[in-house]
Parts: structure tokens; C-alpha cells; sequence
């Protein structure tokens, strides 16, 4: 049996992830606080003939490296890489970007927790701080009707600006941080949710104890970068071709082989 035409098959298979994920990472390339993804490779088993390290006949030494045809390719992982994304500043008091570790709490639909980067915060009809799809931010905090200006600390401290001068706190929000973030289950929305191999999330005050401090005025822009994904598209595609031409390569050898009965 010739194995590369499955060695091929697997590569163009792994190769077709690989530009899925690139495509998804160009795609969001502007949303706010997306995290790239990293495809990883693994090899398949390998099919033995000789085994290194086998004693010879005469038992005085041993076969130094073996013999053996690995057996393709595949995907282990979609890796999303965490790195900070550059922050952008918007003018807009209602957006908070996190400069460094952590996530925003928000409460989802089925009163689960969700976890974002995106600080594009926005009011409901009563002041409270929601996402862009209607989620409310946790700890949950709403603007008063007479509030003239919000400030918002890099300890997470929101306070408003009343129209009489006083100053009235309306309360704090506080992050979270994972020890394996990788292991989030991306929910779309720019949200995430805690999995077993994420570890419970850890709560804490902005700005202390390794926790990001938050920035008003600015959003937290994605961090892929266009011309690394464009460079990666493109090696996926020789590497896709390259896998292609294997599969003719023993297309052809198999044709020879068989035009032999002739």
C-alpha cells in the first residue's frame, strides 16, 4: 500500500484548518479585544520494519537508528493566543479598555457567566451598562438620568458627575483572570466561558495583584496582525499544493505499476 496518498490526504486536510483558522483571524481583524488563533501540528503514528536499538545476530550490537514511514499530519489544536492588542483611543467615556490580565464579568442570557475583553459598554433605557448585544456587565452598575459626565478609575471605581457638582459612586467593576485562558470555550459576541481546562475563574480588583488596570477613553483593538496571517496564508497554500502534487506523484507510480501487467 502506498501511505502517502493518505499521508498527502492528511496534509491537505490539515493545511484546509490551518487557512480556515487564518481566514477567521483576517475576518476579525477590527473586533474589538479578539484573540488570534494558532493552529497546531502534530505527526500520526509511524509504521515500524525495524526498531532502533534491535540487537543484531550476533548480540555484540544493536540497529542504531531502525526503519520506519511516519503516516501524515493533523490538527492537535486551535491555540488562541492571548497576547494584549494595541488600545485605541475613542474619546467615548462609556469605553474601557484593560491594559493587562484579566476579563469583564458579564451575565449570560441563561444566567451563566461569560467572560470578555470588550469594554465597549453601552446603556439600557434605565442606565444600566450593557454589552453590545444586551448582556449586563457584572458587577452590575447603572448611570443615573442626572449624571453630566462618568469616570470611570483604573481600579474599576465608576463614579458620576451629578448636575448639582456632586460627585456620586456607583460602583466598581472587577476582573477576572484565568490560569490556562487557552482553554476557553468561545462563545462568539467577543464572549468566552469558563471550561474545566481553564481553571476557575480568579476575581480581583483592577490595577492589584497582577490584574489589568482599566482605561477610559480607549478599546482594546484585536491582536492579529494582517501581514503575519497573510504571510501564514500563504505558506498553507504551498503547503497545499505540495500535499496535492504527493497524491499525483503516487497516483502516477500506482499507473506504472499497474500498465507492468501489460
Amino acid at each position: 500500500m502506498i501511505t502517502s496518498l493518505y499521508s498527502g490526504a492528511s496534509g491537505m486536510t490539515a493545511q484546509q484548518l490551518k487557512l480556515d483558522t487564518i481566514s477567521n483571524n483576517l475576518a476579525n481583524a477590527d473586533t474589538t479585544g479578539f484573540k488570534r488563533v494558532r493552529p497546531e501540528f502534530v505527526d500520526l503514528i509511524y509504521q515500524y520494519s525495524t526498531v532502533a536499538g534491535t540487537p543484531v545476530s550476533n548480540q555484540t550490537s544493536m540497529v542504531p537508528t531502525g526503519v520506519y514511514k511516519g503516516l501524515g499530519t493533523r490538527i492537535a489544536a486551535t491555540n488562541r493566543i492571548f497576547s494584549e492588542g494595541n488600545l485605541e483611543e475613542t474619546d467615548n467615556p462609556l469605553d474601557v479598555a484593560i491594559s493587562g490580565d484579566g476579563f469583564f464579568q458579564i451575565q449570560l442570557q441563561d444566567g451563566s457567566m461569560g467572560y470578555t475583553r470588550d469594554g465597549g459598554i453601552k446603556l439600557d433605557p434605565n442606565g444600566n451598562m450593557i454589552t453590545n448585544t444586551g448582556l449586563p456587565y457584572l458587577p452590575q452598575v447603572t448611570v443615573p438620568s442626572d449624571a453630566i459626565q462618568l469616570i470611570i478609575g483604573s481600579d474599576g471605581v465608576v463614579a458620576a458627575e451629578l448636575f448639582d457638582k456632586s460627585v456620586e459612586v456607583l460602583g466598581q467593576f472587577t476582573l477576572v483572570k484565568f490560569i490556562n485562558p487557552s482553554g476557553l470555550q468561545a462563545m462568539g459576541d467577543n464572549i468566552f466561558k469558563a471550561t474545566q481546562a481553564s481553571g476557575d475563574p480568579q476575581e480581583g480588583v483592577a490595577n492589584q495583584d497582577g490584574f489589568g488596570a482599566l482605561r477610559q477613553g480607549y478599546l482594546e483593538k484585536s491582536n492579529v496582525n494582517a501581514v503575519r496571517e497573510m504571510v501564514g496564508m500563504i505558506s498553507s497554500q504551498r503547503a497545499y499544493e505540495l500535499n496535492s502534487r504527493s497524491i499525483q506523484t503516487a497516483d502516477d507510480i500506482l499507473r506504472t505499476v499497474s500498465g507492468l501487467k501489460r
